[in-house]
């Protein structure tokens, strides 16, 4: 046989092979026969000098050390994306692209984010010139090397002229906990994540041992596309295909905003399930020619946007805790953050709950604490970051009186919580009025928490009964700043309209201790009408399915008040309906979902949790 023609022949197959394997995900032979092939080209080599070649698939192992990285300066800057971090800051980047072009819908390319080492890439003659990391944008490392040591970036290509591709290297799921567990049975410190075990990887000196970190690859532009007559973005991630690169199969062309929200709901929920880590979705412009016209920041380029997945846990400085007081007269430790950004959100509070979750969480004034959103909605401190105490942190002192009042605090029997018992606490009244008039409760509109308190101060809001009184005050709430006739004309309007509300709305806005908005409904659909309620006893109110001892007890204790009484018979005075007249429908024993629990949580792919949470709520 003759040795060179086979070594030819060797590199060609194998080549060939890492195309089928790494782009087509369809290989033709197996991992033992790619093997043995490497093997038999490997010996030919070593017996054959003369035909030594830099681009042949057995560099890839790699071996060259050396003593610093060169610098290169990039032709076009590799520049950064802006972030996006929720659908109001994607339809802002819209509506500035279709400004930007003139256009009334545009045609988008969505990407998968890849959490790993942005890379530069540049052929020339068909082969690889040189390989080098993002770095500051405007000179990065070259790694040429290293980058040889991934079998998805051909050493070779079909294209004579030069071009320039970038991507981002990256270690899959698989390879970083098969990793790890070698270097457990060594001894070895485990890498963190996936992404810092590439960057690490791929900045080598050594490249044996990036080699040995089975890194890849995905390639997502190319610099020069108009030099191959290129007009679209999708265009140039078919192009690089054709030419041996990997290009991350799941992207996908949308026409129009509304269609890149749903590539997002889509790959949020499949994201566990990928194979490698990703960290957002990445919206391109897929129209080439409107880059220049929609035009560049100094770091980024405005046709383009990376929506950043909420994180699931973020870290962040507590650097106070203060008490509030609620409409119960409960006081909440809340912890002052600095401020970060978690599940889309900026956030700067987190309730600590009371004393003993803060107690036993072993939380301080001024540790680091990791904080996250319980069902994505409520701020939620976790745990304190012990090791990152210097000692300047200071122990947590539950407050003995009331934040607003000074009233002395109480801790009632076995509750967890403390509580104000002054009844005549201006902070628990305003945050009775505040209750009684938000969205889920009364619903008026206008009445917001902010103007609640504003109305208490001056005096004309004193109690939930006032609200029904304030067409009195009109000529005094005008002379406020920022009141006009029309503002408080809407105010009263939206009074005027709640009266007219469903019976469970006012027993949730009544504010009834271990009573919220499910059970208030069901206890308006049970008795059909607030006068047979008040006149229930605590063995009627017991036989109720969801209706406990402790809820029981706290209606009968909340009708039998004077004053609560008071006031019912007030809004009774002024109209308000005190019967029920939601759905009627009888329950359905036979329904798939009867005599079950169901739990909403994570994100529904065509409803808002709220909405669901009603249309079930309704059937049942």
């Amino acid at each position: 046989m003759d040795e060179v023609k086979r070594i030819y022949e060797l590199r060609e197959l194998l080549e060939r092979y890492n195309y089928e394997y790494y782009v087509l995900n369809n290989s033709s032979v197996s991992d033992a026969e790619f093997d043995r092939l490497m093997q038999e080209l490997q010996l030919l080599e070593a017996s054959h000098p003369e035909i030594d070649s830099s681009s042949s698939p057995t560099k890839r192992v790699g071996g060259a050390v050396q003593e610093q990285f060169e610098k290169i300066t990039h032709k076009r800057l590799m520049l950064s994306l802006a972030n996006a971090f929720n659908e109001d800051d994607l339809r802002a980047f819209d509506e500035r692209i279709k400004e930007a072009s003139h256009l009334n819908k545009i045609q988008y390319v969505c990407e998968l984010k890849i959490d790993g080492l942005a890379m530069a890439v540049e052929y020339k003659g068909g082969k690889i010139n040189y390989g080098a990391t993002r770095g500051d944008g405007t000179v990065g490392e070259v790694v040429t090397d290293n980058v040889k040591t991934i079998s998805c970036i051909p050493l070779n290509v079909k294209e004579k002229e030069v071009f320039e591709v970038r991507g981002e290297v990256y270690m899959s799921k698989k390879v970083l906990n098969s990793l790890n567990e070698k270097r457990k049975l060594t001894n070895e410190p485990l890498f963190a994540n996936a992404r810092n075990a590439a960057a690490g990887s791929i900045r080598q000196l050594d490249s044996s041992i990036a080699a040995s970190r089975h890194l890849d690859n995905f390639m997502y532009y190319l610099v020069n596309a108009s030099d191959f007559n290129l007009s679209y973005h999708h265009e140039t991630l078919e192009w690089m295909k054709n030419k041996g690169f990997t290009v991350n199969p799941h992207y996908r062309i949308c026409n129009g905003i509304d269609e890149v929200l749903e590539y997002i709901a889509e790959y949020t929920l499949k994201r566990p399930d990928l194979e490698y880590d990703i960290d957002g979705i990445v919206i391109k412009v897929d129209d080439l020619s409107l880059y220049d016209t929609i035009g560049y920041t100094a770091k980024t380029p405005k046709w383009a946007i990376a929506y950043k997945f909420p994180p699931e846990e973020v870290v962040t400085k507590l650097k106070d805790i203060i008490f509030t007081v609620g409409r119960t007269g409960k006081i909440t430790p809340n912890a002052v953050l600095e401020p970060v950004r978690v599940a889309g959100s900026l956030v700067q509070r987190a309730t600590l709950h009371n004393e003993d979750f803060v107690i036993d969480k072993g939380i301080m004034i001024g540790d680091y604490v990791v904080l996250r959103k319980a069902g994505d909605v409520i701020p939620e401190v976790v745990r304190p970051v012990k090791e990152r105490r210097d000692g300047s942190e200071k122990p947590f002192v539950m407050t003995k009186t009331c934040p607003i009042c000074g009233m002395k605090v109480i801790r009632r029997g076995d509750e967890a919580a403390h509580y104000c018992d002054n009844p005549n606490c201006d902070k628990r009244n305003i945050e009775k009025i505040i209750h009684f008039a938000s969205r889920g409760a009364m619903n008026i509109e206008g009445l917001g928490d902010k103007i609640i308190e504003e109305f208490y101060n001056l005096g004309v809001l004193k109690t939930v009964s006032d609200i029904y009184d304030l067409e009195s005050s009109k000529e005094k709430i005008i002379e406020l700043d920022g009141f006009g006739l029309k503002s408080i004309n809407n105010i009263l309007s939206s009074i005027e309209k709640s009266k007219n509300n469903s019976l469970e709305k006012l027993l949730f806005g009544l504010g009834i201790r271990e009573i919220g908005a499910k059970g208030a409904k069901i206890l308006a659909r049970h008795y059909g009408s607030l006068d047979k309620l008040m006149n229930a006893s605590v063995d009627e109110l017991l036989n109720i399915k969801d209706i406990g001892p402790i809820a029981a007890m706290a209606i009968r204790d909340y009708f039998a008040d004077e004053e609560n009484q008071n006031t019912i018979f007030y809004l009774g005075l002024k109209g308000l309906n005190f019967d029920y007249f939601g759905s009627e429908t009888p329950i359905d024993k036979e329904h798939i979902f009867y005599g079950k629990t169901i739990v909403l949580t994570g994100t529904l792919s065509s409803l808002k949790r709220n909405k669901a949470q009603k249309i079930l709520e309704d059937e049942f």
